[in-house]
């Protein structure tokens, strides 16, 4: 039924919309290839004006006239090779007999372009389902699947030339970017010294207070991970694409994915920040920082694996008249439960590992006081205070670990 309904609804549609279906993945393949000259570009220009004159600057030509020549350069590109952006969508330019076209028709497809694909009138208003330089060279986008090509050695095969040398420049750039600085790093070793001497001598007389605020650190990330199931369990089933139904369920699902997204791109040391501003410093903001980041990523956890989940029981136990909830309870639940613990037992590890971090910033725990000792270079009481952040952190670490391995 679904399928009878799409191909009525495409006999339905203007033939200048069912064209232009046709240019969604050349489309991204030639943004790919902008996007990648640029990007190049920016990089190259960064490493020659920091060697050559100096300055850190990204630019040698204004923006509009890079722009001019990435367009060109990534069309000139797909019509005499196969650029990054073709493999990454696995197309080729061919013939009609899916043969290795010329370099006259290839040549003519590339002239044309610029009257027809470039504003994108081609695509829309010719009748034939290929774009005027398509159909002037006797060339067309086809999946590579469809054309013979003999195998070339990856130093003969133009994209891989090209990613090999973004790779390079991107290193280098980094390197200037960062000032990486190895003579430093060895010759002045030495003023660590006093510190490394202090960490080798920790202060166990802090021992018992040590243990205290651990305890604290531990509950911090029970109850983040606690309160974060409770809440993500029943938001992975609006925020599973294969249990959205209808306009109505499509809507909650990409409202519920977008939030989560936003939610988790933000790092809990901020909340960290914005809840101890709200509430005050201590424990408690440490734990709604932790909350707010666990719901959002055992949301995207649990909901993935919903989606992957096997249809049959599914759909059996539909057949057999089952409600809702019976599907839910029998088809959907005994398949995701083990991964559902596994998931929570591993935000738990990440929960307890994060609690030492926001403490820094007044989140509550053991962080907040080896902070403390830092900010006044009291080294000794610091190593106790981070000899116990290991400890747990490796007990967990294992613990976690050895439960996951008995759950999958």
């Amino acid at each position: 039924m679904k399928d009878r309904y799409y191909a009525g609804f495409m006999r339905d549609m203007p033939a200048w919309m069912q064209n232009f279906r046709h240019l969604r993945k050349p489309l991204f393949a030639f943004l790919v290839d902008v996007l990648a000259l640029v990007y190049t570009w920016t990089i190259v220009s960064f490493i020659y004006n920091t060697y050559a004159h100096g300055v850190a600057s990204y630019t040698t030509l204004p923006w509009w006239l890079m722009l001019i020549v990435a367009v060109e350069g990534a069309a000139l590109w797909e019509n005499f090779g196969v650029s990054v952006g073709m493999k990454l969508l696995g197309i080729r330019v061919a013939r009609a007999d899916a043969g290795p076209p010329g370099v006259l028709s290839r040549l003519v497809r590339f002239l044309v372009w610029h009257v027809s694909g470039l504003p994108l009138i081609g695509y829309i208003l010719t009748k034939e389902g290929l774009a005027w330089h398509d159909l002037a060279s006797g060339l067309g986008v086809v999946s590579h699947e469809d054309v013979e090509t003999r195998r070339l050695p990856w130093y003969r095969q133009s994209w891989s030339l090209a990613v090999t040398f973004v790779l390079l420049t991107t290193v280098i750039a980094a390197f200037l970017v960062t000032r990486v600085d190895w003579h430093a790093l060895i010759t002045n070793a030495g003023k660590t010294a006093n510190i490394w001497k202090a960490f080798l001598s920790p202060d166990w007389s802090l021992l018992g207070d040590g243990f205290q605020l651990l305890l604290v650190t531990v509950f911090m990330a029970f109850m983040a991970t606690l309160f974060g199931v409770i809440v993500a369990v029943p938001l992975s089933f609006l925020a599973a694409r294969n249990l959205s139904q209808g306009v109505v369920g499509r809507t909650v699902y990409i409202i519920v994915r977008t939030i989560m997204s936003l939610t988790r791109s933000i790092e809990p040391i901020i909340w960290a920040i914005i809840f101890v501003v709200w509430v005050r410093v201590g424990a408690f903001p440490g734990v709604m920082a932790l909350l707010v980041h666990s719901i959002a990523d055992l949301t995207k956890l649990y909901s993935e694996r919903l989606e992957s989940i096997d249809p049959g029981p599914v759909e059996a136990i539909r057949a057999t008249g089952g409600t809702k909830l019976q599907v839910v309870l029998y088809g959907i639940i005994p398949q995701i439960i083990n991964p559902y613990l596994s998931f929570t037992l591993y935000r738990w590890d990440i929960n307890v590992r994060m609690a030492t971090i926001i403490g820094l910033v007044g989140g509550g725990g053991i962080g907040q006081r080896l902070m403390q000792y830092t900010r006044v270079w009291q080294w000794s009481q610091a190593s106790m205070m981070m000899f116990l952040i290991m400890l747990v952190v490796w007990v967990m670490d294992y613990s976690s670990s050895k439960l996951r391995a008995r759950l999958m």
